[in-house]
């Protein structure tokens, strides 16, 4: 099992200086978020204003490193050590929720001959 730090995520199809050796197959890492009572509140509040609902955006970056981390675990427990082709998917669940998903396909990678 590779330490999830150790595993390689890119969005691209392949690794500069590295080839996949072996292909394992999709990972995913899920995350549900409520934004809660406050939260909606000071956000509604600044979005008669208009601009950024700066509320919103930190919850949804943690949300997706904390679904890039559970993506990447769920590569490492597969003896993958990278994530090619990974996206991000995200959808609200009623008024208060938002589930933010990271995949991707897990994969063995080596460095190509000669790198080191």
């Amino acid at each position: 099992m590779t330490n999830i730090q150790d595993v390689i995520t890119v969005t691209t199809p392949e690794v500069s200086g590295m080839i996949v050796v072996r292909t394992i197959g999709t990972v995913f890492g899920i995350v549900v978020r409520s934004r809660g009572l406050g939260g909606n509140v000071v956000a509604g509040l600044r979005s008669l204003a208009g601009g950024e609902i700066k509320e919103y955006t930190a919850m949804l970056t943690e949300a997706r490193t904390h679904a890039v981390g559970r993506m990447k675990a769920n590569a490492s427990e597969l003896g993958a050590n990278g994530v090619v082709a990974m996206r991000f998917d995200s959808s609200e669940i009623g008024q208060t929720m938002s589930e933010i998903v990271a995949y991707g396909t897990a994969v063995v990678l080596e460095p190509v001959s000669g790198n080191h």
